[in-house]
């Protein structure tokens, strides 16, 4: 039995908790939780169960001092296994917090992929207390505008560095970029290439920076050539994939920075009749649900988007609080998750 909260006890069990254990979502827990009707009796009684066998203490969802507030999460899109992972994330923070969340996909965008100027003005009409951005990025005047209206707001893993003073939470794409590149070396790859998404990107860049170092820091150089742009895109992996083949002294291993793209190395080595990893290894990078699904299971590196996105929910919180968080990026550390697409290399 885990201990409810109270003096000297420690934390009870949180929703996303109950959730799994009750094997639904944590919105249909919350429904049960918050004496809604509209719950199978099955699914009613499993999660009731769970509550009980894990002895969760309904938190209160708001300050009876003050009325309920007010956030939105605007994301570029909604129908990506990234964005339903960081709308669980900032979901289960924003139940904990007492806050009602509203979800909005930036639909309406200018050519460069910024939200236009309409949809912020509708932000002060609502009320927000404040703003999670998961979208590539903001121009200078929407920063100004957010300024202007003193709507705080959050940046989750921006595209660009932001302004100065903006507030981001992103994960250790270095380390990451790190981590990869070490995992292969170790298994004895040397000719190793990195197939990198968008330069302008930081995280891609970070990612790439990352493996330069951890090749530098083994004494192996690197070979311009196996650098190549995928643009996150898997068309365009699977084009780069196939250029390096064609290359004089192919790679034996190749870290590619998203698992997006990864499917598309995957189809360019299945189109050449080699085999994964008996002829090059191949880790990933983000730890998506696909990267479990392709065969082999997909090495790969984890980078935590359902926490990064609570982390990023629970500053915004500080800062509608008035407070001002210590620095002004945050980072939640990646881990490697070896599957069964590295090997060492053929002799």
């Amino acid at each position: 039995m885990v201990r409810t909260a109270g003096a000297g006890a420690t934390a009870g069990p949180t929703l996303a908790v109950v959730a799994r254990e009750a094997g639904v979502s944590v919105p249909t827990a919350s429904k049960v939780v918050n004496g809604r009707e509209d719950v199978a009796p099955e699914t009613r009684r499993r999660v009731t169960e769970a509550l009980n066998r894990l002895g969760y203490v309904r938190r209160p969802r708001f300050d009876a001092s003050r009325p309920p507030r007010q956030v939105d999460l605007v994301v570029h899109a909604l129908d990506s296994s990234r964005s339903g992972a960081v709308l669980r994330g900032v979901e289960e923070a924003a139940y904990e917090a007492g806050l009602d969340l509203v979800v909005s996909a930036a639909l309406s965008r200018t050519r460069a992929g910024h939200p236009q100027r309409g949809w912020l003005d509708r932000l002060a009409v609502r009320g927000s207390a404040g703003v999670l951005f998961d979208v590539a990025e903001l121009t200078q005047s929407q920063y100004t505008w957010l300024a202007q209206h003193r709507i705080p707001f959050v940046m989750i893993d921006p595209v660009l560095e932001p302004p100065a003073g903006v507030m981001s939470v992103g994960a250790a794409n270095w380390q990451g970029g790190v981590t990869a590149t070490e995992h292969l070396l170790a298994l004895g790859h040397e000719r190793i290439a990195v197939i990198a998404g968008p330069r302008r990107r930081m995280c891609s860049g970070a990612r790439v920076a990352g493996y330069r170092s951890a090749l530098a820091s083994a004494g192996v150089a690197q070979d311009p050539g196996y650098l190549r742009d995928g643009g996150f895109d898997e068309t365009l992996a699977c084009r780069r994939m196939r250029e390096l083949l064609d290359l004089p002294a192919p790679p034996t291993a190749v870290f590619v920075c998203s698992d997006r793209m990864a499917l598309g190395v995957y189809r360019a080595l299945a189109e050449r009749g080699l085999r994964i990893p008996d002829d090059i290894s191949v880790v990933g990078f983000d730890d998506l649900p696909e990267s479990r699904w392709t065969t082999p299971a997909l090495t790969t590196v984890r980078q935590p988007l359902a926490e990064t996105a609570a982390t990023a929910l629970r500053t915004l919180v500080r800062m509608m609080d008035g407070e001002r968080p210590e620095g002004t990026r945050t980072e939640l550390s990646t881990r490697l998750v070896q599957r069964s697409s590295t090997a060492p290399p053929r002799t």
